[in-house]
């Protein structure tokens, strides 16, 4: 379908500002650029009960594990792990904020963001590995962060639904906790992509193919590490056993196809998926709940999915 009217109306609104697309920018600035479009697009941050920061050790040094909860402690409650997006280059747990408050308030668990180390300064697998480092001392000290250790889930939008999806594969090769869930936004699935909806997108005012490449291009150090299922988890042999998924893609966006591709393995291998592409909406919709009706929408559906797996 056309773009939605509102996400006309953004586009428009960019075409006017003369913002340059991110990957014509040094990283310093892209970075800056990425959380200013974030923040002015989440709308008001909602309130939550409380929110720590707490320092954990990660592989390579500490790292920062922010706890975004629901209700003042006093009984263990579940918790979403979730991670960040931003082509693994920029953001921040400053960038998911707003979507952690929401995600927080109408699932009522506790969100942990963790800032994982960022390429091209630290390329593949770190990420990766200092996501799994957060998950343990989720579980390792679940009683002091008032959490239930049998009640996880992972969640993640772009670079973020990609670092949920590989953690999956990553915890049921080395063991781990066992997850209720994965929440999976718009995911980087495969390295490799040759898809319609990566040729078909290009238009510079939206996240396009260039900047697709401009990601991987900084997170791979060696481009042949992209077949590495744990950087592109379609490429997995095997998908059986992994937890139950919820899958969110949007129309006007390059990794569109290779989302619902990982959808329909998973599906294929016996996991239980819930599929849902949002119509006439770009890459970055689920973040602009103060611009796109879309993203609420997308929110509240992504709730109840984890509610249902959490409670």
């Amino acid at each position: 379908m056309p773009l939605h009217p509102q996400a006309e109306a953004l586009r428009a609104h960019r075409a006017r500002s003369g913002a340059p697309p991110l990957y014509t920018l040094t990283l310093a600035e892209a970075r800056a650029a990425d959380l200013d479009d974030i923040r002015a697009a989440a709308g008001t941050p909602e309130p939550v009960a409380a929110v720590e920061e707490h320092r954990i050790p990660g592989p390579a040094g500490d790292l920062t594990l922010r706890l975004y909860r629901p209700e003042p402690p006093g009984r263990p409650l579940p918790a979403l792990l979730y991670l960040f997006g931003g082509g693994w280059t920029l953001g921040s747990i400053d960038t998911g904020d707003a979507l952690c408050r929401r995600l927080t308030n109408a699932v009522g668990c506790v969100t942990a963001a963790v800032g994982y180390r960022l390429a091209p300064e630290h390329p593949f697998p770190a990420a990766l590995h200092d996501c799994r480092a957060a998950l343990d001392q989720l579980v390792a000290r679940a009683e002091e962060f008032g959490i239930d250790p049998t009640r996880i889930a992972v969640g993640g939008d772009s670079a973020g639904g990609n670092l949920g999806a590989a953690l999956t594969l990553l915890l049921r090769t080395e063991g781990g906790p066992a997850l209720r869930h994965q929440l999976l936004v718009y995911p980087n699935t495969d390295h490799g992509a040759d898809t319609p909806s990566l040729r078909e997108h290009d238009d510079p005012l939206w996240f396009n193919r260039r900047s697709v490449a401009w990601y991987w291009g900084h997170y791979l150090a060696d481009p042949a590490d992209g077949a590495d299922p744990y950087a592109s988890p379609l490429r997995a042999a095997d998908l059986s056993g992994l937890p139950p998924a919820t899958v969110l893609t949007a129309e006007y966006d390059p990794l569109r196809d290779e989302g619902e591709q990982y959808a329909e393995a998973l599906r294929a291998a016996g996991v239980p998926v819930d599929l849902r592409r949002y119509p006439g909406v770009p890459h970055g919709f689920f973040a602009m709940t103060g611009t796109l009706d879309a993203a609420g929408e997308a929110q509240a559906h992504a709730a109840a999915r984890l509610r249902e797996a959490l409670w």
